[in-house]
């Protein structure tokens, strides 16, 4: 009789009432467990995402650190290459005008080494004028240049010739890196 004593109206809304909290207590739990599990997935997702961006940003700081160094070492390489153009362009140059000015020399008939006007800094030196022509060389001039002057015009072609080559040498010095795989295309 108890029991009918709280079933009364009151009783029995009092009992729905903890039902009810009840209900919601096990429904809450499981709301709860859900984004939990949802919480450490996205977590997961979370640090995967750092490390993959992390890891991006550590290849392409070594990528960059590799081409800077490759750069590099290409720049000294053809450096070393146009450098080594330079020089065999020189001593070909000063080969071929110290030839020049000895053949002159002999067809003059004099000995020795022609007078020449030496520039400070060591540039290729200009052959001083000569004395007048006389006898059989004058008249082998008399249609051509003077032998002073066919001089000089030898030395300039020299100088020209010898340019064009050390351009086109330079010219065929590949600056593009070493292990560029194909070629590009414009």
């Amino acid at each position: 009789m108890i029991l009918l004593r709280l079933l009364n109206p009151q009783g029995i809304a009092g009992l729905a009432a903890s039902l009810c909290l009840a209900v919601l207590l096990v429904i809450q739990k499981g709301e709860t467990r859900h984004w939990r599990k949802q919480s450490g997935q996205f977590e997961q997702l979370y640090q995967r995402e750092q490390s993959a961006f992390s890891g991006t940003v550590a290849n392409y700081r070594s990528a960059a650190a590799q081409a800077f160094a490759d750069d590099k070492a290409n720049a000294a390489r053809v450096r070393t290459e146009q450098t080594a153009i330079n020089h065999r362009s020189n001593d070909a140059f000063e080969t071929r005008i110290a030839d020049a000015r000895t053949r002159a020399q002999r067809l003059r008939g004099g000995t020795g080494v022609p007078a020449a006007d030496t520039s400070p800094g060591g540039a290729t030196s200009v052959p001083g004028l000569s004395s007048a022509p006389g006898g059989a060389a004058q008249a082998a001039s008399q249609d051509r240049l003077l032998p002073q002057d066919a001089l000089t015009a030898t030395e300039q072609a020299i100088q020209l010739d010898e340019l064009i080559k050390w351009v086109r040498n330079q010219a065929k010095v590949d600056n593009s890196p070493a292990d560029a795989a194909t070629p590009h295309r414009h």
